[in-house]
């Protein structure tokens, strides 16, 4: 948070210099303290003298008390300061979650002691009553971790209060500590700040101590890890205790999303806010309405639960705020209505919801539109999806929402909830250069290509007679053209090109530096005392794909026929350099799963089919694995498609570690994979492998600071003992699969949860 508020307030600062000189400063703490919000935003000069209560440099961090009055300040020295230091600050006032100290220069007055800690209890820290003050808590310890701030590892402490949770960072990375903390009851002094989102809203409590010698342990945990019991994992509520003291909270604004049964956002001017709701009654987006329910967290963010809706049905609707990239990012949007531009990169329509991958300012989001729940009433029917080509240009409002409720140590992804299909408009059409364009292309380029090697054995035919050396050329660009439509290596191509150019030029050396590639032809070793001309190497679209040079003798003078060979070089190049890439990109887009970047089924086949004949030929064996993902449905409906994504390219990845290089991995469907065991001994090689598969997901999966236990049931098949032929194969391996399900079901059935 300091380090986004010092960004700004410093811009602020700058600025004010320049009308510092109109108004004296402020001298008083207790006069700055008594500034609004909107004041301090005019970054007002103050100079005044305070005690250091808690200072880290490398963060620029610093609170300091006066008496009863304290606040944050952000210096830019880089001066060491300790607690207890009284400093006399000079700097400018900027506007945060209270008037904040923006400090052009930090100076020492003299070695002093800290002021005395305050007792705090939890209901005056979350209204911030202590906030900035030195205070002494007493808590106990749910969680001791190291954590990384600002690239400096220091003690993050998730404490329990009568009246709820906070948390407190330590500056020590000392995790031997940690043992003789957890489920201990704590006295911490340290400065009393609050957690906050992109709004500047508090979502938290935070205390910042100097060191492990301002944490003073009341009464040591009873139990340790070794010594607590194991708890079976279907019994996992049995230590689950909670006491609620919230109280409902009434809210009024304007509907702008409405998820009939999970949730409703009420927005009013600037502030948004998500409220899970049970209500499935039909509510109209642009109503004013008040809603009940209690305050709490979800991942952070700000939330009200049990939400009970009142709608007014006085249609008064919120405008949507135009945004960019860069905007949304920040975190200063956190579900607002907003409407951005952005480029279609493709759409998907799936079980629960429509989703457009958009791009805007180069980069990549998403927009969501959940489908409604069928109804007695209103029984699914929803329209077709609607056909938006990559590359179209599009307008889409919705409600923001993050990824990550800290928006201070980077930018956040965001997506864009729709509220219904008219929440997209087309701005432009896709450009002439789409995938559909661009596949006609290749097959003209093809055919000019053709076309142009026709003429080119018409052009040598007629002119044989007329000039022996045209003639040449002639034919030489004609099997240029022939071995770019063919399977020639482009290397070889180019230095033909490269030749072709030198024969033309009467000798001269000419060579070609391919983009990011390699240099080919005749370049000659001593270049200062020649005369050099060089040609790009024209692209569609984008930079260059490289560039044509030739040398000449200094004492020769440049004439047309160098151009013009050199341009004829560079066509040459272009479409021999783009041709093959096209090429390579449709292969690989044939053989390899877009997703997981393993094998699709097209690929698998072919390989399977050609180790059948091999098989055949030699006598030999090879094994076939199936694998499908257990509970995969489970993880899409509870934490939607994206980790879902996330969840099998991590599977397909943990995999390929337990194969040999000789080993094909496939994605065949949506959660099945199969392994093609080319080299095996017997069964029992096969079963190891199958073996090693299915232990490596044991550990569980880490997919977006989420952790997921994977399951998988395994089948195999031997050639040609359980089949000679590649359907025969797949269907022994699938159905030993299932069979294995079906016993797992049987003796250890899997209770609701696994995932958390």
């Amino acid at each position: 948070m300091k380090r986004v508020i010092a960004a700004f307030a410093l811009l602020l600062g700058c600025s004010s210099s320049l009308h510092g000189a109109a108004s004296p400063p402020i001298t008083s703490l207790r006069a700055i303290k008594a500034l609004t919000n909107a004041q301090a935003s005019r970054a007002l000069p103050v100079s005044f003298t305070a005690t250091v209560i808690y200072f880290r440099r490398y963060e620029k961090t610093m609170f300091v008390q006066d008496g009863d009055l304290a606040i944050y300040v952000q210096p830019t020295t880089n001066r060491n300061f300790a607690p207890g230091d009284v400093v006399h600050i000079n700097g400018t006032t900027d506007d945060s979650f209270r008037p904040i100290i923006v400090s052009s220069d930090v100076s020492l007055v003299r070695h002093g002691t800290l002021p005395k800690p305050l007792p705090a209890t939890y209901d005056e820290l979350i209204r911030s009553e202590r906030d900035c003050k030195l205070v002494t808590i007493r808590a106990l310890v749910r969680a001791a971790d190291l954590k990384a701030s600002s690239n400096t590892l220091t003690t993050d402490l998730q404490l329990l209060m009568d009246g709820g949770t906070l948390a407190a960072t330590v500056d020590s990375n000392d995790a031997s500590q940690f043992p003789r903390l957890l489920d201990s009851e704590l006295e911490i002094t340290g400065a009393a700040s609050g957690q906050f989102d992109g709004k500047m809203q508090q979502t938290g409590i935070l205390i910042h101590v100097s060191s492990f010698a301002n944490v003073k342990v009341l009464k040591p945990g009873s139990l340790t890890s070794e010594n607590l019991p194991i708890t079976p994992m279907d019994q996992v509520l049995t230590g689950y205790h909670v006491t609620v003291h919230s109280h409902r909270l009434r809210f009024h604004g304007t509907i702008t999303y409405y998820q009939p049964g999970t949730a409703i956002v009420l927005q009013s001017g600037a502030r948004s806010l998500w409220i899970q709701t049970h209500n499935a009654s039909p509510e109209t987006v642009g109503d004013e309405a008040d809603v009940t329910g209690f305050p709490g967290l979800h991942d952070g963010f700000l939330t009200v639960t049990n939400g009970a809706i009142t709608d007014s049905h006085m249609y008064a609707p919120i405008t949507p705020q135009p945004a960019n990239w860069h905007q949304l990012v920040s975190s200063g949007n956190i579900f607002d209505l907003v409407s951005i531009k952005g480029e279609v990169v493709a759409s998907l329509r799936e079980a629960a919801q429509d989703e457009y991958v958009l791009k805007a300012d180069g980069h990549v989001f998403s927009a969501i539109y959940r489908h409604p729940p069928p109804t007695a009433l209103s029984p699914m029917a929803l329209p077709a999806l609607r056909s938006l080509e990559p590359g179209t240009k599009v307008r889409v409002t919705g409600i923001c929402t993050l990824d990550d409720a800290n928006p201070f140590d980077q930018q956040v992804p965001f997506t864009i909830l729709m509220r219904s299909f008219d929440d997209i408009s087309v701005v432009e059409g896709p450009p002439l250069l789409s995938i559909k364009n661009l596949i006609l292309l290749v097959g003209l380029l093809l055919l000019f290509v053709f076309i142009l090697a026709l003429w080119g054995w018409a052009s040598d035919f007629k002119m044989r007679r007329q000039n022996a050396s045209a003639a040449y050329i002639e034919r030489r660009r004609g099997r240029i053209l022939e071995d770019i439509s063919g399977s020639r290596p482009l290397a070889e191509i180019l230095e033909q090109i490269t030749e072709l150019v030198s024969f033309r030029l009467k000798g001269s050396p000419c060579w070609c530096q391919v983009a990011d590639g390699a240099q080919l032809g005749n370049c000659p070793s001593k270049l200062g005392h020649m005369r050099m001309i060089e040609k790009e190497i024209p692209a569609r679209t984008g930079m260059p794909l490289g560039r044509l040079y030739a040398a000449f003798d200094p004492r020769t003078k440049p004439n047309t026929a160098e151009e013009e060979a050199l341009s004829m070089a560079a066509s040459l190049a272009a479409l021999a350099i783009e041709t093959r890439r096209l090429y390579n990109d449709l292969l690989h887009r044939s053989e390899f799963d877009l997703l997981t970047s393993v094998h699709n089924r097209f690929s698998l086949e072919k390989r399977l089919d050609a180790q059948i004949e091999h098989a055949r030929l030699n006598a030999g064996i090879f094994g076939l694995i199936y694998i499908d993902l257990d509970q995969f449905k489970q993880i899409n409906d509870l934490y939607g498609h994206k980790i879902g994504d996330h969840y099998l390219q991590e599977v397909a990845s943990r995999m390929k570690c337990q194969l040999r290089s000789v080993d094909t991995l496939a994605r065949i469907g949506g959660d099945e994979f199969a392994v093609l065991v080319p080299i095996v001994r017997n069964r029992a090689d096969v079963e190891d492998i199958a073996e090693r598969l299915e232990h490596c997901f044991e550990k569980p999966f880490v997919v977006e600071e989420m952790t997921l236990q994977g399951f998988a049931s395994v089948g195999i098949a031997l050639y040609p003992e359980d089949g000679k032929t590649r359907d025969s194969l797949l269907h022994t391996a699938d159905t030993a699969m299932y069979s294995l399900k079906h016993r797992k079901r049987q003796l250890a059935p899997l209770a609701s949860g696994t995932y958390r």
